[in-house]
């Protein structure tokens, strides 16, 4: 088995990964790729890079080239992460958007988490917005959750969770949303699910849906790609957005310098 991934061959991985799904893997990553190209090549029986590339560079196997970005996607995340986030949802946000919704006759609310990972943000998303709403029978309430990656959406649709991933969830909420398992892990409760929709989704190819989002969460995606393909995922977001609906980005991310129609609203918050 190959033991060095060469300049060529990493060039030609990293220009793959680009045009799949937007991630600059730059030179400082070579180490990254070829760690997780080892554990593909060990499960798949390849000996080469050069042999793996040749694979799932063919149309016929697309599926390995599923679990390929799979492999080099990213996935840290946890129940409220960056809260400040959901503190402005709960607290400013979400109240506004409802008596709006309830003067019009509109009783449809949308949220979407486009990078969800393993699911703790739609459910986080979830936990926020139910106690706001009453009798749940009278909206029409969805989350969708979409990532690239299918291995954390199988987690993201089981809502199993260790005690570890549920030390930032309050104790009434783990009390209200959480089921206990023998083994010690959490379940969401079937509430939760009701309202969260899992998804594949790659945000390089075109979304498949009409309807608009009242708030967007697309968070700490945006570090993994280069300036145009921000700007020109920003904006293809930004049509999905309601008018004054929210797009939430990573606190470690910013829109400076990229062409958009969104207005600052506050750190990492945008508004339509």
């Amino acid at each position: 088995m190959d033991t060095q991934l060469s300049e060529q061959l990493f060039t030609k991985y990293s220009h793959l990964v680009y045009q799949q799904c937007g991630i600059n893997l730059h030179d400082g990553k070579k180490a990254l790729l070829q760690a997780r190209l080892n554990k593909r090549l060990r499960l798949t029986g390849f000996r080469s890079y050069k042999d793996y590339y040749d694979f799932i560079t063919q149309s016929e196997n697309a599926e390995e080239m599923v679990h390929f970005l799979d492999a080099i996607s990213t996935n840290l995340t946890y129940f409220f992460r960056e809260s400040q986030h959901f503190d402005l949802l709960q607290q400013s946000l979400l109240e506004p958007l409802l008596e709006e919704k309830r003067r019009l006759g509109n009783r449809r609310i949308r949220i979407w988490s486009a990078a969800c990972s393993t699911g703790e943000e739609a459910y986080t998303l979830a936990m926020c917005v139910l106690p706001g709403l009453g009798d749940l029978k009278q909206w029409d309430f969805r989350i969708l959750a979409t990532d690239i990656s299918t291995r954390v959406l199988e987690v993201c649709a089981r809502g199993v969770y260790s005690a570890e991933k549920l030390e930032k969830v309050p104790a009434n909420l783990r009390r209200l949303y959480f089921h206990a398992h023998p083994s010690g892990d959490h379940e969401v409760a079937p509430l939760l699910k009701e309202v969260v929709t899992v998804r594949y989704l790659n945000l390089q190819t075109p979304f498949p849906f009409k309807g608009l989002f009242d708030f967007i969460f697309c968070r700490n995606v945006m570090i993994y790609f280069d300036k145009p393909t921000q700007e020109v995922l920003i904006n293809k977001i930004s049509q999905f957005l309601a008018p004054g609906g929210c797009l939430f980005i990573g606190h470690s991310e910013s829109l400076t310098g990229l062409k958009h129609s969104l207005t600052y609203l506050k750190p990492a918050v945008y508004r339509k």
